[in-house]
């Protein structure tokens, strides 16, 4: 079993598109997959209510009530959405459960001083595992300034950014019907999909 952990301290930073994204790829792999919805909003469930029977299954819960992170081992993977201002000792219980931390953010001025506590304290207690950390540059461009003002931000936590997604309407789409970019018809996201294969890639490693 592996286990993901999304999470970010800010609200809007787009840790339920990654957590139901990231589960629908593993469920299209033919994988064993646990969306774990740790958010008392419970965005991720509601999102599973609506997927049809007929796409590759995706197991969820709530978790949102436990004080320690019990995870189900006959799973494959198991991706967890954390809810906004994720901190204190449950954070710390459930980091030494999982094997990789990925942190949505926005490169805005707002986000990123809203994430900068968070990012050395997740460094702080994942020290000695490294490279189990990395960001998702939500809603940007690599070739923009924001992207630029990211990087030079993220330049002294030594953790790297694996991936850009850009803005696209795509995601919400898919979303408001239960589905992920990797669902079929995967050719109407072929961009959006090669957009997602670096951060594949280093949950694969």
């Amino acid at each position: 079993m592996r286990a993901v952990l999304v999470a970010n301290p800010k609200g809007g930073a787009g840790k339920t598109t990654l957590a139901t994204n990231l589960s629908g790829h593993f469920a299209n792999q033919g994988k064993r997959v646990t969306l774990c919805d740790l958010d008392r909003q419970q965005s991720a469930l509601r999102w599973m209510a609506f997927r049809d029977p007929a796409m590759p299954p995706v197991a969820g819960y709530f978790g949102g009530n436990q004080l320690t992170a019990s995870l189900p081992r006959e799973s494959d993977w198991v991706i967890m959405d954390a809810p906004a201002g994720f901190q204190g000792y449950k954070l710390s219980d459930y980091l030494r459960t999982v094997d990789k931390v990925v942190v949505p953010l926005v490169p805005s001025v707002f986000d990123m001083a809203a994430t900068e506590d968070f990012l050395n304290s997740i460094r702080g207690e994942m020290r000695g595992r490294r490279g189990c950390i990395g960001i998702v540059a939500m809603r940007v461009d690599p070739r923009t300034k924001a992207a630029g003002m990211l990087e030079e931000f993220l330049r002294h936590f030594d953790i790297p950014i694996v991936t850009y997604l850009r803005n696209t309407q795509n995601y919400v789409n898919v979303a408001a019907a239960g589905l992920t970019v990797f669902d079929p018809p995967r050719a109407r996201h072929r961009r959006d999909l090669e957009q997602w294969e670096p951060l594949l890639d280093w949950l694969a490693r």
